[in-house]
């Protein structure tokens, strides 16, 4: 059995008044679309959702309209992002845990399926994107040297881990905010990651200009 944890429980307070999970898409909720995936994606058999006390009531309301049947725990999340996935870790029973941003509505179902088969075959996996852009290191206001590119990759989610390894990850680490991803602390660990090619368009949304990308990329998706 595996178990998706959707982070959503952040206030995104680069976004504006709206709570960017809930702000629309083409006439959709962001966090609806994003369930959306999991809940058509046959590796996936339980959605634990990570909301605020607020955003929980919001989603309730929305569960008339967009009703998503794999939700099977909705929980409140912490004050970090590594909190509020520990929470969801708590309420998940599962062979593989996948955690997602809520925030990446443009995840597609072949990229959830092929992360959750590396894990179920390695026992964890991230999916990554290519780093296109030319990396300087910079010290103060000056440029110190330009990094080789080749060998960085951009973390996406979802990222996905056999049940014990991430509980382990959770249960030996501080969950500080420096924690972005579960990846870090399963590093920590000394645990191989495997990679997962990932499209460009998986993209998080953070600023209000964001969701005109999304609108565009979602429309040319069909």
């Amino acid at each position: 059995m595996n178990t998706a944890i959707i982070v959503a429980a952040g206030r995104g307070l680069r976004f504006g008044e709206q709570p960017k999970q809930f702000a629309p898409i083409l006439g959709k909720p962001l966090l609806i679309h994003t369930l959306e995936k999991f809940e058509a994606s046959p590796a996936i058999d339980h959605i634990v959702l990570v909301l605020s006390p607020e955003g929980k009531e919001t989603f309730e309301r929305l569960q008339e309209q967009f009703p998503i049947r794999k939700v099977s725990s909705v929980v409140t999340g912490g004050d970090t992002r590594a909190e509020s996935v520990k929470n969801g870790l708590i309420a998940a029973t599962a062979d593989i845990v996948v955690v997602h941003d809520g925030a990446r509505p443009l995840v597609t179902v072949d990229e959830i399926t092929r992360t959750v088969e590396k894990a179920m075959a390695t026992g964890a996996a991230c999916l990554v994107a290519a780093v296109t852009d030319t990396i300087k290191e910079a010290y103060g206001d000056a440029i110190t040297r330009t990094v080789d590119r080749s060998r960085l990759r951009r973390a996406l989610t979802p990222q996905a881990f056999r049940y014990p390894i991430l509980k382990r990850a959770f249960d030996s680490s501080d969950l500080g905010v420096d924690v972005t991803d579960e990846c870090y602390l399963v590093e920590k660990l000394g645990i191989p990651v495997a990679m997962v090619a990932g499209s460009v368009w998986n993209i998080k949304i953070t600023h209000a200009e964001d969701i005109a990308v999304a609108e565009a990329l979602l429309k040319r998706a069909g």
